[in-house]
């Protein structure tokens, strides 16, 4: 019985004693620097750590900037993997990986952008009734047809724009023959029949739907790979506005704006960007993708900002840091400017994710202007420390002032762009 007492009372004094050390602030900052470090060649990197702590290199990739009493700062000096090794009274205590990813750097946008997309396919954005001698009735919907659904085929051939569909339905009427369609939908393709209706007031047979095969809008463009030309816009999906779906691109053009006026966001109202393309609309690159961290291609002309038009560095997830920060976008004509913006929270992401930083406006020019982040601000570029970590993506619908910000990394992981190439092994 004394056994089992003196068992359970040196149980408890350990757990204490475990517990304790665990919540010492030298074990604190020892378990909270991590196994893993990524950083461009030239950069530093500074993490706390325990006083009786020592960090030592492994080879020539890294340089030792300073060793405080309460914290190590070193530069990465050349691309390549390396090791460090820390030491408590000289006795190895943990080895932490450091990959150097090769210097990289693109131009930040803030430009205006209109954005015209082409459908593959037409999208099917509603239903209407035919009026037929038989009583109201809609043939699409008869058929199984959605909203937001895409028609791709048509007795067997390739529906690209809406002009393409009026002949197939006409003749299909005259005939009283259904039409053998293929729909594209978000589960997968499946093929139906429909047989058009003539309207009683009409000499017209008709489907019964109303159809779309193309979208524009405006947004802001974020970066600008100088070495490709490829580029990220948006930062975020592109959906069509009577179906909330996200559109199919078959292929698209970007064009400059020039904002013309803002609809001020208040509580419950995000506001607007009004915009228009500009006269000459002339296409300055193409659309290759539509996807949850925005709208990606290649330009074929130069776009310049007049602000910032100079490659400058990127953060990674882990490295985009709570404080100040600024954003450009346009608020009038095709003007970009500079705003103070802060990181409030920011999420270190090991994988893709789209909300990865909450920013608020601070800038009282910005918030007189336009209330804070209104609709079209989407893809501003975020800039913190002469780097580029980010883009403006989605408005707090009850706060105007603030919203959700998505990493560099990933729109720049969408656009094709691999930032993490490790140099080849040397044949021996």
């Amino acid at each position: 019985m004394k056994l089992e007492i003196l068992r359970k009372t040196i149980g408890g004094i350990l757990l204490v004693s475990l517990i304790s050390l665990i919540f010492f602030q030298p074990m604190r900052e020892f378990l909270s620097i991590p196994k893993s470090i990524t950083v461009f060649e030239g950069q530093d990197y500074t993490f706390k750590k325990a006083a009786p702590v020592t960090a030592s290199l492994v080879s020539h990739n890294l340089n030792t900037l300073d060793q405080e009493k309460h914290s190590v700062s070193f530069q990465a000096a050349e691309q390549g993997k390396d090791e460090m090794i820390l030491e408590f009274a000289g006795i190895p205590v943990k080895k932490v990986d450091v990959n150097v990813l090769k210097d990289f750097r693109v131009i930040p946008g803030g430009q205006s952008i209109g954005v015209k997309l082409n459908t593959v396919g037409v999208l099917v954005v509603g239903h209407h009734l035919v009026n037929t001698a038989d009583g109201k009735k809609s043939p699409g919907e008869i058929a199984g047809i959605k909203v937001g659904d895409i028609i791709t085929e048509i007795n067997g051939n390739k529906i690209e724009k809406m002009t393409d569909v009026a002949p197939y339905v006409q003749a299909a009427g005259q005939e009283e023959k259904p039409l053998d369609m293929v729909i594209s939908r978000e589960s997968g393709k499946f093929t139906t029949k429909l047989t058009p209706l003539k309207d009683k007031g009409e000499n017209t047979y008709k489907l019964g739907l109303y159809i779309r095969d193309s979208a524009a809008g405006i947004g802001t463009m974020t970066f600008i790979h100088p070495q490709t030309k490829k580029y990220g816009a948006l930062g975020h999906v592109i959906s069509d506005m009577d179906t909330k779906q996200p559109i199919v691109v078959e292929d698209g053009q970007i064009v400059r704006s020039t904002v013309t006026s803002i609809e001020k966001g208040s509580n419950g109202d995000p506001g607007e960007k009004l915009a228009r393309f500009s006269s000459d609309r002339e296409v300055v690159g193409n659309i290759k993708k539509n996807s949850p961290f925005g709208i990606f291609g290649e330009l074929n002309k130069d776009l310049k900002n007049g602000v910032l038009d100079k490659p400058l560095p990127i953060a990674l997830s882990h490295q985009v840091k709570e404080g100040p920060a600024k954003i450009l976008t346009v608020v009038n004509d095709d003007k970009v400017e500079e705003f103070n913006v802060e990181i409030v929270s920011t999420i270190p992401q090991k994988f893709p994710a789209t909300k990865g930083m909450v920013i608020k406006v601070t800038d009282p020019k910005l918030l007189e202007k336009t209330g804070g982040i209104v609709q079209g601000m989407s893809g501003s570029p975020i800039i913190q420390n002469g780097k580029l970590i980010g883009a403006v993506t989605h408005v707090f619908v009850n706060d105007p002032t603030s919203g959700y910000g998505v990493h560099i990394e990933w729109m720049l992981n969408e656009a094709g762009i691999n930032i993490y190439e490790m140099p080849k092994n040397k044949a021996s």
